[in-house]
């Protein structure tokens, strides 16, 4: 209710409540004691195939799970490779990022079963599980896929696209054939790239970053560029610099196999723990 008030000239004053301040924007919770470093090392990890059993391109279903429980605990969280060009990946305090990428499309990185769920042993169902406990975990990933189908099972393709996009997952190339650029000539190249970029774009997805073929450049560097392509990746064998440092090569990004021993991710974390690593901080 206004109410009126007499003040020492006699005329009457309305009185008007303050008005409500808002509440502050809550402060995220720092997610590691590790401080701000945006000059770090980036961790950008590349699976092939999960399975029961760990092989050279095959990463066991238990140590997958392994590697988003360390991840987690280390203060990694997921971002998008397009996320991490720009470098906008929207990270919390004291998180580090991991971009986490799938070649050649295999089955077991994506598969629904006869009941139309989600096959809780392939990598997308691990993850879930997962991001379901670890909701600032969540699926957020890059996948280079190969014809004909991505994934195999044409009846869930669907499906598993509409899922993806629902993520804020990516899709880009790995060529028609997964043959060595090196190997073919401008005109071949050429049409390795222009087409898979049509594919992945088919699927309504931007088709901007490559995964080279066992890591190989073409000759002629320049054609990935000139097709449309913002980045290409290594195969291995080590953090990549963020993209603000000099020395950063659009065309030649690193990344870390998911596999055991020398340079693989079990022996980088433990670099970051053993504090020979400084990771990438968002401060």
């Amino acid at each position: 209710m206004i109410t009126i008030a007499g003040c020492s000239t006699g005329n009457p004053v309305a009185h008007v409540p303050a008005a409500v301040q808002p509440e502050p924007e809550p402060v995220s919770e720092r997610v590691s004691e590790r401080p701000g470093n945006p000059r770090g090392s980036v961790f950008i990890v590349e699976y092939h195939r999960i399975a029961k059993e760990e092989a050279r391109w095959d990463r066991s279903v238990n140590r997958f799970k392994k590697d988003l429980e360390r991840l987690h605990a280390m203060g990694f969280r997921p971002v998008k490779f397009g996320d991490f060009l720009t470098n906008k990946m929207n990270l919390p305090p004291g998180a580090s990022p991991v971009i986490f990428t799938f070649d050649d499309s295999d089955p077991s990185q994506f598969r629904i079963r006869e009941d139309g769920s989600i096959d809780p042993d392939c990598a997308i169902g691990i993850w879930k599980a997962f991001s379901e406990k670890h909701p600032d975990f969540p699926i957020r990933a890059t996948f280079y896929v190969l014809p004909p189908v991505p994934w195999g099972q044409k009846q869930h393709l669907d499906k598993k696209l509409t899922l993806l996009k629902e993520w804020d997952c990516e899709l880009g190339s790995h060529t028609m054939t997964h043959r060595s650029l090196a190997k073919l000539s401008d005109a071949e190249v050429k049409k390795e790239l222009a087409d898979s970029k049509r594919l992945v774009e088919g699927y309504g997805f931007a088709c901007e970053t490559l995964a080279l073929p066992y890591g190989i450049a073409p000759k002629n560097e320049r054609l990935i560029h000139d097709s449309g392509y913002k980045a290409a990746l290594l195969v291995g064998a080590n953090p990549s610099d963020p993209p603000t440092a000099n020395r950063f090569n659009r065309l030649r990004v690193p990344r870390i196999q998911s596999i055991e021993g020398d340079f693989g991710i079990t022996y980088w974390l433990d670099q970051v723990e053993a504090g020979k690593v400084q990771p990438y901080v968002e401060p």
